[in-house]
């Protein structure tokens, strides 16, 4: 007799027991951890690592910049040194000297750091250092000048009284239409830009016509461009064209978002009177000068732009102090952009009279001192400790002060 199928036994069926899910959980918990921690340990690096190479880039490019403005500082301008450019007021059509501060990051502290607005009295000089000018109160500025004229920077001396539009030299020859001029005379404060509009070195030799409608022409107010193109003591210095970029009168500081800001003086690039974004990342910017005492055209000593007959008043008023600067060495500190989830810098506290181990790294200027003052400086992150912090440092000559010719 045969089985009915629909009553034929089934085989028993279970679920997993108690014991057999808490394992299983266990199990997932584990794995999910584990795969968690890599993915948490690979972001930490990644996000260090991204840090790091920005950090490293930003410095590399904002110091080869400041490299490169600072080998060429005074060129153009060394020569004349004698005939009254060093030190003297600088006058630039309706740009210098101003009326009003300078734009952000300079408006706050620069030239008015003594807490007098001064920031019309600038005066010429191959480099100048304002110690915490920038509008972050802690950063320095650095004010570089330069040219590259096709006269070679050798000063022309007016050979006959000219006009307030003519210049009569002895030869023409050297200068071209465009060319920036800079007038001056040694005795006199102010000196007064010019660029040329017409010249013909066959019909008139040695005459040079400025654009008195120009951007840089210069009437002025003080001491006029007719006393000074009238007078046989005066001396014309090439500059070269803004339109080739030779003429850099520039200023460098620290302003918002941790960024390196320049600023155009002279208004090359147009009538923007604004400066411009040079490098993110970037959140001190500080300078010493390196001094040539002896006149033998070796380094010998240092001084920071606070020490006395070293800030910039002093500097850009004394032609000899002028003459001593022989290159100046730069720091930058900067500053990873997003910050890690753990401390990963060490308690420093921006104050170098105070013993710290481990905040070696984080100081600049170790070991440079002025006389018996201690030149060395020390980033402030006690606040910050959970952001990266790197300093750069670099020395730079200023070669063209090698040029520059014994003092009368």
């Amino acid at each position: 007799m045969s089985l009915n199928p629909a009553k034929a036994p089934r085989p028993s069926q279970r679920g997993l027991t108690l014991v057999e899910l808490l394992v299983a959980m266990a199990i997932g918990l584990i794995v999910t951890l584990a795969v968690t921690s890599v993915v948490i340990t690979g972001e930490s690096h990644r996000r260090s690592t991204t840090s790091t190479n920005d950090m490293g880039q930003s410095g590399s490019f904002a110091i080869y910049q400041l490299d490169r403005a600072v080998r060429s500082a005074g060129s153009a301008l060394v020569q004349s040194a004698n005939n009254g450019v060093f030190g003297c007021k600088l006058n630039v059509g309706t740009i210098l000297p101003r009326a009003s501060a300078f734009p952000a990051p300079f408006a706050d502290n620069f030239l008015q750091a003594d807490g007098t607005s001064s920031f019309g009295n600038l005066r010429v000089a191959p480099l100048l250092i304002g110690k915490s000018m920038s509008d972050d109160d802690v950063s320095d500025v650095l004010v570089i000048m330069r040219g590259n004229g096709n006269a070679g920077g050798v000063p022309r001396r007016i050979s006959d009284p000219g006009t307030a539009t003519l210049l009569k030299l002895e030869s023409s020859i050297g200068f071209a239409v465009g060319d920036v001029l800079l007038m001056s005379q040694p005795g006199v404060t102010d000196c007064l830009m010019g660029q040329i509009a017409a010249l013909d070195p066959a019909a008139s030799p040695g005459e040079l016509t400025l654009n008195s409608s120009g951007t840089y022409y210069t009437a002025g107010t003080t001491t006029t461009a007719a006393t000074l193109a009238g007078s046989t003591s005066t001396y014309v210095t090439a500059l070269g064209t803004t339109s080739a970029g030779s003429v850099q009168f520039t200023m460098y500081g620290v302003g918002a978002n941790n960024t390196l800001f320049s600023y155009d003086l002279l208004r090359t690039s147009g009538t923007t009177d604004a400066s411009q974004a040079m490098a993110d990342g970037v959140q001190e910017l500080h300078a010493i000068y390196g001094l040539d005492t002896t006149g033998d055209g070796v380094l010998d000593a240092w001084a920071g732009p606070g020490d006395t007959g070293y800030d910039i008043v002093s500097v850009m008023t004394t032609p000899a102090t002028l003459r001593q600067i022989v290159a100046v060495r730069v720091a930058l500190v900067l500053k990873s952009a997003t910050p890690e989830s753990t401390n990963v810098t060490p308690t420093c506290d921006g104050i170098t009279t105070t013993a710290e181990a481990a905040c070696g790294p984080y100081r600049y200027f170790t070991g440079l001192a002025n006389g018996s003052t201690s030149l060395q400086g020390e980033v402030n992150t006690s606040a910050a400790q959970k952001f990266r912090f790197r300093v750069v440092e670099s020395t730079i000559p200023l070669r063209n002060m090698q040029l520059a010719p014994a003092p009368l």
